[in-house]
């Protein structure tokens, strides 16, 4: 994980003005004003932070952005820029000073905050094979610092720019609630951010501060792409959805925007399944074929 200061990359006007999205009827819009939100975990254009963003920022929101390290700097810049208005910083969310010192520039630029998008989740890689008994010492405590103590420290650290209530969203995974293969310490780290939800929720809604997470169904992204046999889970969920299908980025996208915005305004410490149904299913379809299992030798895309 890199140091240094946070950068700042796309530098267009904080005023810039965004048009404001109608997403239901006139007289019950997603914004009755410009609405300011912080997106941690961009790595690509298929990241599902990405998705996200592009959701809010068509829905008139002001967007900061944030990305792990210099090696991660060139695209998200390239990204960034695509997106009118807003603004890109390094921060690694495993280091405290870096978020102190993030939050600092988002109080001079941005004043205040509305929302907070929380994309970000890590375990070293020897630690997602074999069985979760031989989970290290320190493969539990890195994912559960990236994956889960990162969403407390940013809450905490954002609150106080929340003045006038808003949202906090973060991704978690079917793995947390069941046995996924491949998944090991990385579902019992979602199961603990599920958990961490529920209490965030109880202690900043008094603060009018709503914090949910999105249950995901799998999606091809870089991170997706790290779990063996990532293909037959993919075509698995697809045969076996209630919708027989999977998900895409821009769903998830779309149910970030409702948490966040308006719309949401009644919901938090709640998990939103987005993923065609898969949760609720019990066994195999009657009308799934059987597939095999990707070859061990075969690289998962």
């Amino acid at each position: 994980m890199a140091g240094g200061k946070p950068r700042l990359l796309h530098s267009t006007s904080f005023l810039a003005g965004t048009a404001n999205l109608q997403l239901c009827s006139a007289e019950d819009s997603v914004s009755d004003r410009e609405k300011r939100a912080v997106v941690f975990g961009l790595a690509n254009k298929r990241s599902i932070a990405w998705a996200i963003a592009r959701k809010l920022q068509e829905a008139g929101w002001r967007l900061a952005l944030t990305y792990q390290n210099e090696r991660l700097e060139q695209e998200a810049k390239d990204l960034i820029t695509d997106l009118p208005g807003a603004s890109g910083f390094m921060c690694d969310l495993g280091s405290d000073e870096q978020i102190a010192r993030l939050f600092e520039e988002l109080k001079n630029g941005f004043g205040t905050l509305d929302g907070i998008v929380h994309s970000v989740a890590f375990a070293p890689p020897d630690a997602m094979k074999g069985e979760f008994l031989n989970t290290s010492r320190e493969a539990f405590r890195i994912a559960h610092d990236v994956s889960v103590y990162s969403l407390i420290a940013v809450a905490r650290a954002a609150a106080p720019l929340m003045t006038e209530g808003g949202g906090i969203v973060t991704l978690s995974y079917y793995g947390a609630e069941k046995v996924t293969p491949h998944y090991n310490v990385m579902g019992v780290a979602k199961a603990a951010l599920e958990a961490s939800v529920r209490y965030m929720a109880e202690d900043l809604g008094k603060k009018k501060i709503r914090v949910n997470a999105i249950s995901a169904g799998p999606i091809k992204t870089l991170a997706f792409a790290g779990i063996a046999d990532s293909r037959y889970i993919l075509k698995w969920n697809e045969l076996n959805s209630p919708l027989r299908r999977t998900v895409t980025q821009n769903e998830v996208g779309n149910s970030a925007l409702f948490l966040l915005s308006d719309l949401g305004s009644a919901v938090t410490g709640e998990c939103l399944h987005v993923d065609a149904g898969y949760h609720v299913v019990g066994m195999k379809a009657e009308d799934a074929p059987d597939i095999a299992v990707v070859p061990k030798h075969e690289p998962s895309a």
